[in-house]
């Protein structure tokens, strides 16, 4: 009950993790097909290159530098909200030194 059960694949389809396409159907290739020559002289442009989806090097930098800037933005917002805390005390410290010391009268202090 307690050992892990790691179950076996009986046929192996040659992918490490399957893509959602790809369960329970066979998968589909799409196919290009490929111009048809012509007798004419001018040039033939080669087909334009796929694009990348990946993050480009400007947008790990602009995450990294708002990355930053909130680290930053929390960390003075933290260190207000403590120091507000200790000035709140230290006021309420003094004001009750000041009453003590204004309700206590002199023949009762203890030397």
């Amino acid at each position: 009950m307690f050992k892990p059960h790691v179950p076996s694949n009986p046929v192996p389809t040659g992918e490490i993790i399957p893509t959602i396409t790809t369960l329970g159907q066979a998968p589909t290739v799409p196919h290009v097909q490929a111009p048809a020559p012509c007798a004419c002289h001018h040039p033939h442009h080669a087909p334009a290159a796929p694009v990348r989806s990946g993050m480009s090097p400007g947008t790990v930098i602009a995450l990294a530098a708002a990355g930053t800037v909130g680290a930053l933005v929390i960390g003075v917002v933290l260190v207000s909200m403590v120091l507000a805390v200790a000035l709140t005390g230290i006021s309420l410290a003094v004001c009750v030194l000041a009453l003590r010391s204004l309700l206590t009268t002199p023949d009762t202090k203890r030397r």
